[in-house]
């Protein structure tokens, strides 16, 4: 097939990862670690001993993970200034989704199982209304962000510079964490609680390889499972950012790919079909 092209495709299913600049905006004037910020933990009954950080996010992240799926909504606006949401489910551990993506004068639906994308054509070819492209033909595929709730709790597994925000009160009933984390740390992501397997720790490490800063907020419900993230990601091409909200942990259907019989491959598409 044509390579470029297929890299071209993957990169830009890679790119709706961590978005914008606007992060400043939707937290009424403070960055992600500025503000009101102690290091012990959260929602607690008087005489209960709160949580570290570190504790609470290790906790949330055992528990996520153990779901599978959730509901999302995600906003993410890129270096270029361009916005991308999704809508839809997640599915972590491995990878999946089925989502309605909407960009500048697009929309269409997405459906990921693994290593493999369908996406629903506007016109079928030879009938077919999905096309399939499978990031990892020809040898392993890049690694990326899947912007799951699981995803973002890893990154801030083991991490000393998560703070809990005593202030704060945008979602009642919930703990709301921040944290301004160096490449350095990103890349020790996992380093003292050492929960995930090492494969998924390796992946994650090198999806976020080319961030040379990260500022994130993070709020964790009652129910130990993360609820809303904002995150601004600085490279050398500038900052991205990205707003997202989670639910319905483990209570949503598992992400079913579209019957093969309606499925053209990625190159048949770019040929125009047969």
């Amino acid at each position: 097939m044509n390579r470029t092209a297929r890299e071209r495709a993957a990169a830009a299913l890679a790119g709706t990862a961590l978005l914008t600049a606007g992060l400043t905006a939707c937290d009424g004037g403070t960055g992600a670690g500025a503000g009101r910020s102690a290091a012990g933990g959260g929602v607690t009954v008087p005489g209960a001993v709160a949580p570290s950080p570190v504790e609470a996010v290790k906790a949330a992240w055992l528990k996520t993970v153990k779901a599978k799926f959730a509901m999302a909504e995600i906003s993410a606006t890129g270096s270029d200034g361009k916005t991308t949401t999704q809508t839809g489910t997640k599915g972590w551990y491995p990878s999946a989704h089925d989502l309605t993506i909407k960009g500048p004068g697009s929309e269409s639906r997405s459906v990921m199982t693994g290593d493999v994308v369908y996406t629903q054509l506007k016109t079928p070819v030879d009938g077919k209304p999905w096309m399939k492209l499978d990031l990892a033909a020809g040898g392993a595929p890049a690694p990326r962000m899947n912007e799951d709730p699981a995803e973002y709790l890893a990154l801030l597994l083991g991490q000393p510079k998560v703070v809990l925000d005593t202030g704060d009160d945008d979602l009642p009933g919930t703990r709301h964490y921040r944290a301004v984390l160096t490449g350095a740390d990103l890349q020790a992501a996992d380093g003292s609680t050492g929960v995930m397997p090492e494969k998924d720790r390796r992946y994650l490490r090198e999806s976020v390889k080319h961030l040379t800063a990260l500022e994130v907020q993070l709020w964790i419900g009652k129910d130990d499972y993360p609820v809303r993230v904002l995150t601004v990601g600085h490279d050398d091409k500038g900052a991205s950012s990205t707003s997202a909200s989670f639910d319905g942990f483990g209570q949503v259907a598992p992400v079913v790919a579209p019957p093969a019989d309606q499925v053209a491959d990625f190159d048949a598409v770019l040929k125009g079909g047969s």
